[in-house]
């Protein structure tokens, strides 16, 4: 499958930036060591194997799943063999007490990577899971940069999102809180963060979904009022290495928005998707058509699909990497931009989000709208679309 033809590109956006810095981060990676956590991961994955290909002293790996964790070995292996320094992976949540040992024994690290996050819209459906959200998007964000300010790490890299850009919906917000966690943190030790667009084919997505429909027999469905910019998995893994090697304190990196970057809606997507594979998209009206209709189209060469406009909750009209407020620096990289950043954080509200959000934990009870209401304080302008409509409610 090429990706880069799905997307409408045809080289990689980081290309020459990656080119003219290769001599510095082989010197620094290969002189350093690295924890990535949710290593395992599409974006994790792609992390790892930017640092590992350059050679490490130490690269070890926690991730929350097993299976992903062999996976991610295993396409390390195939692709770049084997290094002299010390490379491991521990399948661990990074929120447990089985991980601060390990951290405590293994340790330190030069540069502590957080790829962790719960990171669907859909995660914000009912209360329990968006409880799992803010704890990991936020508060394991905090307790693992607690312990590289501890153990004197030189930096600290956390992933962040588009959507915390005027965030519409709780995963967006989640990641604007986080970043000012980060802020706050940031008096103390170096911290960076990217903010991108959608990753082609990283696991749970919409298109990996396709992946998925078609080894299963099963039609395709998908937005077509909805465009969004994406990148490759490995873009993904160079844009967070250059963060981590040379972002200045409290950096956010960014793919600039160029003729190489488009807009595609994931409808065209799809039908090119179809493409490569030989089948014509067939657009059928209802998804009992689409359902009752593969076997039939397959055998005259098309494939079913169900194209339909996004009416759910946290679901955003537009992408944006920046705000009318932030600071850009745009010509240190070809195609990375930078916002520069102040540590502006108001820490009253911060310690009392992380006091009812405590509240709630221990009390076992708690309803989605005080999340929300929470949120609210932190993020004034926050724009939630509550439609009760969610994804889990189509196909």
């Amino acid at each position: 499958m090429n990706i880069l033809k799905l997307i409408g590109r045809d080289s990689l956006l980081f290309e020459n930036d990656i080119q003219q810095h290769e001599k510095d981060l082989l010197e620094v990676v290969g002189n350093s060591s690295f924890l990535v956590i949710g290593g395992a991961g599409s974006i994790g994955t792609a992390v790892t194997k930017e640092i590992f290909k350059r050679k490490p002293r130490k690269l070890h790996i926690v991730d929350i799943s097993e299976n992903n964790m062999v996976e991610t070995v295993r396409d390390i292996r195939s692709s770049f063999g084997y290094i002299d320094g010390d490379f491991r992976t521990f399948a661990l949540d990074c929120g447990s007490v089985e991980f601060e040992a390990m951290f405590d024994k293994e340790g330190p690290y030069d540069y502590i990577l957080n790829l962790s996050a719960l990171k669907h819209v859909r995660s914000e459906k009912d209360e329990f899971t968006l409880m799992r959200l803010v704890n990991v998007n936020i508060f394991n964000t905090e307790s693992t940069l607690q312990k590289a300010i501890d153990t004197g790490a030189k930096k600290y890299f956390c992933v962040s999102t588009d959507k915390a850009a005027n965030p519409v919906n709780m995963m967006g917000a989640s990641k604007r809180i986080m970043e000012m966690f980060l802020m706050r943190k940031s008096k103390q030790i170096k911290i960076s963060t990217a903010r991108f667009a959608n990753v082609a084919f990283s696991d749970g997505s919409l298109l990996h979904g396709f992946n998925q429909r078609i080894q299963k027999s099963q039609p395709i469905a998908a937005p077509n009022d909805i465009k969004r910019y994406f990148v490759t998995p490995q873009e993904s893994g160079e844009l967070c290495l250059m963060s981590t090697i040379f972002g200045e304190n409290r950096d956010i990196f960014f793919p600039k928005l160029s003729e190489k970057l488009h807009l595609i809606t994931f409808a065209e997507i799809a039908i090119r998707y179809l493409e490569q594979l030989g089948y014509e998209a067939y657009q059928c009206s209802s998804e009992d058509e689409a359902r009752n209709s593969v076997e039939e189209l397959k055998s005259k060469g098309m494939y079913p699909c169900y194209f339909f406009k996004s009416d759910t909750t946290g679901e955003k009209d537009f992408e944006e990497f920046f705000t009318e407020h932030e600071t850009l620096n745009m010509e240190r990289f070809e195609n990375l931009g930078i916002i520069k950043n102040d540590p502006i954080y108001d820490d009253v509200l911060l310690e009392k989000f992380n006091l009812e959000i405590g509240k709630m934990k221990n009390s076992k009870k708690w309803e989605k709208s005080q999340i929300v209401d929470l949120f609210n304080e932190l993020i004034p302008n926050f724009n939630h679309k509550e439609t009760g409509k969610f994804l889990d409610n189509k196909m």
